[in-house]
């Protein structure tokens, strides 16, 4: 999963990126309102954590311009600013949730789960595959009853596969949602990460169907 922060206050981006990534969320800062809507309209990101008070151009009217070029993104509003018309000028803007700083972190990432768990067919916190299971909640990975240790990045990869089985994404798309833009990444990174997650979830059971399909000249699919 990967996710835009647009903040203007240094350390506090700074600290929502380190806590993501540690968390396995490819994470991007933009530190003005300019570079976070150009950010967010020409890169692909799975959720926008989004400040009102920028230089350049505010939170709110980033979302309103935004909606107009018909990018859904879920946007999450962080701002200081608590009163409740705030709450419904950011909202009726398109937003689609609102916390107020302070913040716990811990509520930040509570947040976050709930909005890329709405997707467009609202799969619920367990995302599945045959009999591979991963639970978005504790971030437990099964297959059959055998839990599967992942690494943070393993983890994010096989999430992304999983959102969007039964469909061949190519090593671009994988790149852009699993790693964050300043990242140094080859294509062949993604042949060593997809090479890891077969060793763990089809390498050790060849008595089920592998779940990771090489389409030649195309990219990855994940499917019965």
């Amino acid at each position: 999963m990967r996710i835009l922060v647009v903040e203007d206050e240094h350390k506090i981006a700074n600290s929502i990126k380190k806590g993501l990534e540690q968390e396995g969320y490819a994470t991007d800062v933009a530190y003005t309102g300019t570079e976070g809507f150009d950010l967010a309209s020409s890169e692909e990101y799975d959720l926008i954590l989004l400040d009102i008070l920028l230089p350049g151009i505010n939170g709110i009217e980033i979302c309103k311009d935004l909606r107009k070029k018909q990018i859904h993104t879920p946007i999450l509003i962080l701002t200081a600013k608590g009163q409740v018309s705030d709450k419904v000028e950011g909202l009726d803007a398109g937003a689609d949730d609102y916390l107020t700083k302070p913040f716990a972190f811990e509520e930040l990432l509570a947040r976050i789960r709930s909005l890329l768990r709405r997707p467009k067919d609202n799969i619920g916190s367990v995302l599945k595959c045959e009999d591979l299971t991963l639970e978005t909640l504790t971030y437990q990975v099964k297959r059959g009853d055998k839990s599967i240790q992942l690494s943070s990045k393993e983890y994010a990869l096989l999430e992304y596969l999983l959102r969007h089985q039964n469909q061949v994404l190519t090593k671009e798309q994988i790149i852009n949602h699993i790693w964050d833009y300043d990242a140094d990444v080859l294509p062949n990174t993604v042949e060593v990460y997809i090479g890891y997650l077969r060793n763990k979830i089809d390498k050790p059971f060849p008595d089920k169907p592998a779940l990771i399909h090489t389409v030649r000249g195309f990219g990855y699919r994940l499917g019965a």
